[in-house]
């Protein structure tokens, strides 16, 4: 696809937590998380991505791992090294104050699913869903910042060729009027191998589960959710619920 002639200033990111699956729902974690993040491109390619790679310098001698949450929390692999205590206590420590200072956007749709199941006769997919509600307020929020004359770039990981043509097709329906504001988004999907070394999809990886923990458990401690909580979206009076975060049903 040829690059469009006007590009935004902006660059999203998505991830996932959770899988969209209602025939067999996980009864330890029945929610699916879509999370978006949004990034100015000055900002990221003179802030976020030299960041991450002086913290991976700083563990690894190199910058070629990729983080991924699951092995963070589970450590395998590169990441085995976790496992020792006063490391891993350094690590996440470096990691925290690396989200804490990401200077990013973040819109969260979180389905329950039981409660997505008994509301709709015949749900869609949870993934469909969740991605229209995310591109609807990333689209009012580009527009907030005067960005819908251009195009910006929706960057997700690609799932397996049945799950991406079937994702193509759900965004381009979307973003050709389809959606609930009943008008088109400027928005080019951009697809990357899982492999691809991207510090934005990386970053968001890590967002996505602490945001479904707070669902799930809202009483137990979540320093990770913490700091998501302070980059979401916000109405002009301060709200971030259906700004940022949108819970479904």
């Amino acid at each position: 696809m040829p690059a469009p002639s006007v590009v935004s200033d902006y660059l999203v990111f998505v991830d996932e937590s959770g899988d969209h699956n209602l025939t067999q729902i996980d009864p330890q974690f029945p929610v699916f998380v879509l999370l978006l993040a949004i990034l100015r491109k000055d900002d990221y390619v003179n802030r976020v991505c030299p960041d991450l790679q002086r913290f991976k310098f700083e563990f690894w001698g190199h910058d070629e791992v990729v983080l991924h949450e699951h092995e963070i929390r589970k450590p395998a692999g590169d990441f085995l090294f976790l496992l020792q205590k006063p490391v891993r206590d350094r690590f996440l420590t470096r990691l925290t104050e690396r989200m804490a200072a990401l200077p990013a956007t973040i819109i969260a749709v979180v389905i329950d699913k039981p409660a997505f199941i008994s509301r709709y006769h015949a749900p869609v997919s949870p993934y469909e869903y969740a991605m229209e509600t995310g591109l609807e307020r990333i689209f009012r929020h580009l527009e907030g910042l005067g960005q819908t004359t251009a195009t910006t770039a929706i960057v997700v990981e690609k799932r397996g060729r049945r799950e991406d043509a079937e994702m193509e097709l759900a965004f381009r329906r979307v973003c050709d009027g389809t959606n609930a504001l009943r008008q088109k988004f400027p928005l080019q999907l951009v697809m990357v191998p899982k492999a691809s070394n991207s510090a934005g999809l990386q970053l968001t990886d890590l967002m996505a589960r602490p945001v479904a923990l707070h669902h799930l458990r809202p009483d137990q401690p979540n320093r990770a959710f913490e700091i998501v909580a302070t980059k979401l979206r916000r109405s002009p009076a301060g709200k971030t619920e259906g700004w940022g975060l949108k819970r479904l049903p």
